[in-house]
């Protein structure tokens, strides 16, 4: 479980991600999304207040011990030349490295799973370069999968992404999810939010506007505080998630 009140300078109401489902983090651009991530993340120092991950203050946590339990996936992560699937996935294991504790059969076993979660074990020698979009988000994903934490924070995965592209993420995310695992990640389509979240956060202007099930937040009002864009509000007749119709640029 994660708190937090005031994260950098943005003030925010207090903030809490459910443990086991997917958080989606919402808003227009600029608004502190990605800002709101990192400071979960500890990339930034609250400016008051706190971040609490289990009920410990993120601040005072070691920061190994911190990579034990959170793992941050950033919006840019670039790797070198040549590196293959495998060693990307490997460097998850970091955080459980130490001067008496190198590689083991535990460390092979959990990337061998995080290959395996992200349908990724074929492609294991396969140098990063010559992955699709998609395989090589996966890839990404896997490695924090391997790092074995609780909560994964994710900034918009999808991004630059093709629609068959983002569907092999979001089924992942969901994936992990159903295993247990609490997912909180930034993105820019309020529609793939809605399908794919079971938890919403939108923000505008440094602030938290609305939280909560998307069905019982999104609404025509919402889309238009966010977006400055008028629609027709309806629900998917199979999931029953908010769709958004008849969009039309508020004047």
């Amino acid at each position: 479980m994660v708190l937090a009140d005031l994260v950098g300078r943005l003030l925010l109401a207090p903030i809490e991600l459910p443990v086991g489902i997917v958080t989606a983090i919402v808003g227009p651009n600029g608004c502190g999304k990605s800002t709101l991530l990192a400071g979960l993340a500890r990339l930034h120092a609250p400016a008051g207040g706190a971040v609490l991950l289990d009920g410990v203050d993120i601040q005072r946590l070691p920061a190994r011990e911190l990579a034990r339990r959170l793992a941050l996936l950033p919006q840019e992560a670039s790797a070198p030349e040549g590196l293959t699937v495998g060693d990307l996935v490997r460097f998850g294991r970091q955080p459980h490295q130490g001067w008496l504790r190198q590689w083991s059969a535990d460390d092979r076993q959990a990337v061998a799973e995080a290959l395996a979660a992200a349908g990724l074990e074929a492609l294991a020698e396969r140098p990063l370069e010559a992955l699709s979009g998609g395989q090589r988000q996966r890839a990404w994903i896997a490695m924090t999968i391997a790092q074995q934490t609780p909560l994964l924070l994710l900034d918009e995965p999808t991004s630059a992404l093709d629609l068959g592209h983002q569907l092999e993420v979001f089924e992942l995310v969901r994936s992990l999810a159903s295993r247990g695992r609490t997912i909180a990640l930034v993105l820019h389509d309020l529609a793939s939010a809605c399908r794919y979240a079971d938890h919403l956060v939108a923000m505008r202007d440094g602030r938290i506007v609305a939280q909560g099930a998307p069905a019982e937040v999104v609404s025509e009002a919402l889309v238009a505080a966010l977006y400055g864009v008028a629609c027709t509000l309806i629900h998917d007749p199979v999931s029953g998630t908010p769709l958004l119709t008849n969009l039309r640029r508020l004047l």
